[in-house]
């Protein structure tokens, strides 16, 4: 094998690693999800929302990548729970802020202790590697984003919808 087919083979090897490992993640957050009476897209919404005290809906829509109807549809139902607080930005009457209100942040305490959720699991794995394994893959992880962010901002931005 040549030196252009290892590191084609390598490269197909990481996306099968990263494919593999994210194929596992989601079994962990649809079941924690249902779990917690959420939709995958209101878990996600929540989950993203939880590092910031409010963010607008165009946000969060970009960082979570999910269609617009279906980010509407899922905070229309986190509204109507009691999870998410939902108020027009001042000053612009299209724009509309949104953030975790008490009882949502009770709900994220809670799937974050859950047995057997994705937290949980993931404590678990950190805790079977050694602290420079952890601090080797978090930089390695920080290397390869850098890097896919860095091509797409050269390239032009890849469209969603």
């Amino acid at each position: 094998m040549d030196i252009n087919n290892q590191k084609l083979t390598r490269s197909i090897q990481l996306l099968r690693s990263f494919s593999n490992i994210q194929k596992n993640m989601m079994r962990f957050v649809q079941k924690s999800a249902l779990e917690n009476g959420l939709s995958v897209p209101q878990y996600t919404i929540m989950m993203t929302i939880i590092h910031h005290k409010e963010m607008t809906q165009k946000v969060v829509g970009e960082k979570t990548f999910l269609p617009k109807s279906t980010l509407s549809q899922a905070v229309d139902g986190l509204v109507r729970e009691g999870l998410l607080d939902r108020q027009q930005v001042e000053g612009n009457r299209r724009e509309i802020l949104l953030s975790l209100n008490e009882k949502g942040m009770e709900r994220i305490k809670m799937i974050h202790l859950q047995e057997g959720g994705i937290h949980q699991i993931f404590h678990s794995v950190v805790e079977s590697l050694t602290e420079s394994q952890v601090e080797e893959l978090l930089g390695t992880h920080h290397q390869i984003t850098t890097f896919l962010e860095t091509y797409i901002s050269e390239q032009g931005e890849v469209q969603n919808d």
